[in-house]
């Protein structure tokens, strides 16, 4: 059984593994107010937190977007020597590898926790 929650497409092999209930659509932020009521009204002035997909397409974006910054400078260098620095691009250039490295470390990380749990049913 497939199913669709936003971007996130999930694929239930085995309904006795996950349970045979509805899926919960994830994506609409809640709000628990002090009492520990749980309502999808948030109140004007309160910050929330996103989603755990909506955190994770914006850390890849950002790695993304600094990888683009990159490519730009270089271009730019090769191009106009004058208009960039070599420091600016050194510094960029490693900011950038700083990123992809974690990056690829954080989704290490998740799909060995991830093998872990399904291993562990």
């Amino acid at each position: 059984m497939d199913i669709s929650i936003g971007t996130l497409q999930l694929n239930r092999s085995n309904p006795g593994h996950v349970g045979t209930g509805n899926l919960v659509d994830v994506s609409k932020t809640m709000y628990r107010d002090p009492f520990g009521n749980v309502t999808n009204d948030i109140p004007e002035g309160v910050k929330t937190k996103g989603t755990f997909e909506s955190y994770l397409l914006d850390a890849m974006s950002s790695v993304n977007d600094q990888q683009i910054n990159v490519s730009t400078l270089t271009e730019k260098f090769v191009t106009d020597p004058d208009s960039v620095e070599a420091h600016e691009l050194t510094t960029a250039m490693a900011q950038a590898k700083m990123s992809m490295n974690l990056a690829q470390t954080v989704i290490d990380r998740l799909v060995s926790g991830w093998n872990d749990l399904s291993q562990n049913r």
